[in-house]
């Protein structure tokens, strides 16, 4: 049977070219005009990766690799293509479509060969259990890693919206303004403290308004964080005006408990703004 599936394994490699080019008209069939023009420009690094996985059903059939080691090279496979299919801006459902037109074409080519050597039933079912798993696992690890790039892109632009949520906007020279808008969550609140102080300390700030007026809710988590802030920015000498505090909130941090003493209020913006213009007034 060995002997069998070495002459199989080594009929895909021979015909690996034109098992190729079929899986891509497979893949391409009812595209239009314009979408083959598109694809032409990415054939020829396509073309390589699909050589690459169909030398792999090759060598597999051949036994040339046990299955720890077919898997490494199943799994780099899947990392490299994976990554690259993804930058393409491909969805994976579509891209999930090559392993039906991969499985089409190999078992094409099987086929002609167990048909042309007359191969018994049982060497078929050997062929399957080597090729059908092989394709899946090659699935898996494509999958795998094109899942972990458009994670890692979600995490990117989740931080990149939270930075923008925390925006110390400059003034005048030494004066910004945060306006925080909408609710504020731990994770917000955690880089609230962060950017605040770092902005800060970038753009040189002695005077900083805090614009409440767009927040919506503020619970205790909030109110304790807004306040480490205004701590932590007098550790480093700028002074905190807090400005747009509506009813509901000026309730709720009064039930709180905390302490609004030692805290410039202003009743909005233009206030503070004249207070700070009158300050720097000779």
């Amino acid at each position: 049977m060995k002997t069998d599936l070495d002459y199989l394994g080594n009929l895909i490699l021979k015909n690996k070219e034109a098992i190729v080019k079929e899986v891509n008209e497979i893949r391409l069939e009812g595209v239009s005009e314009e979408e083959r023009k598109q694809f032409a420009n990415i054939e020829k690094e396509i073309l390589q990766k699909r050589d690459g996985l169909i030398s792999m059903f090759g060598d597999a059939l051949k036994q040339l690799y046990d299955e720890e080691a077919m898997d490494a090279k199943l799994a780099k496979w899947g990392k490299e293509t994976g990554e690259y299919i993804f930058n393409l801006g491909i969805p994976l459902d579509e891209a999930l479509l090559d392993t039906a037109a991969y499985r089409k074409s190999i078992w094409k080519a099987v086929s002609e060969g167990i048909n042309e050597k007359g191969m018994s039933a049982d060497l078929v079912l050997k062929a399957g259990s080597i090729i059908d798993p092989l394709l899946d696992k090659a699935a898996y690890f494509f999958s795998l890693t094109f899942i972990n790039y458009h994670q890692i892109t979600l995490e990117n632009a989740k931080s990149a919206f939270l930075e923008l949520s925390v925006p110390v906007v400059p003034l005048t020279q030494g004066v910004g303004i945060l306006p925080l808008i909408g609710n504020i969550d731990t994770e917000r609140a955690a880089l609230l403290m962060e950017e605040t102080l770092k902005q800060a300390g970038k753009l040189k700030l002695s005077h900083l308004i805090v614009d409440l007026s767009g927040v919506l809710i503020v619970d205790t988590m909030v109110a304790d964080q807004i306040f480490k802030v205004i701590d932590a920015l007098r550790l480093l000498g700028v002074k905190t005006i807090v400005t747009g505090v509506r009813p509901e909130i000026a309730q709720t941090v009064i039930n709180i408990g905390i302490d609004f003493k030692d805290i410039e209020v202003k009743g909005n913006l233009q206030k503070a703004l004249m207070g700070l213009g009158n300050m720097q007034t000779p």
